[in-house]
């Protein structure tokens, strides 16, 4: 499987994403999502409290969204928890935030 790592910007704050060329998508960071959507100073929290608010959106996760190895911000590969676009749209839903909607056709946008 190829993939090629790429820092996608939502309104200047970064999202890492992943191509994968045998399934021909884009794969985004959930934690980047949830820290772009929520300005939390702890997104992977956030992450942890939502997914235990949500138990079928915790099922959902743990089903369809894989791991996969992305570049951390000192540069070095880690296992993340990531999303293709529709995957990502169901995570969007979860999240109160005035910027899901431009986010949604951001989204859309990249992964065109």
């Amino acid at each position: 499987m190829t993939q090629k790592h790429q820092i996608q910007l939502f309104e200047e704050k970064k999202v890492r994403t992943v191509w994968d060329d045998e399934l021909q998508e884009w794969f985004f960071s959930v934690v980047d999502v949830v820290e772009v959507l929520t300005d939390s100073k702890d997104p992977t929290d956030y992450l942890k409290k939502m997914r235990k608010r949500e138990p079928q959106l915790k099922a959902y996760m743990g089903t369809n969204c894989p791991q996969i190895t992305m570049l951390t911000k000192t540069g070095k590969p880690r296992k993340t928890l990531a999303a293709n676009t529709e995957q990502l749209f169901r995570i969007v839903q979860a999240i109160p935030s005035a910027k899901a909607e431009p986010f949604k056709q951001w989204m859309a946008q990249v992964a065109a």
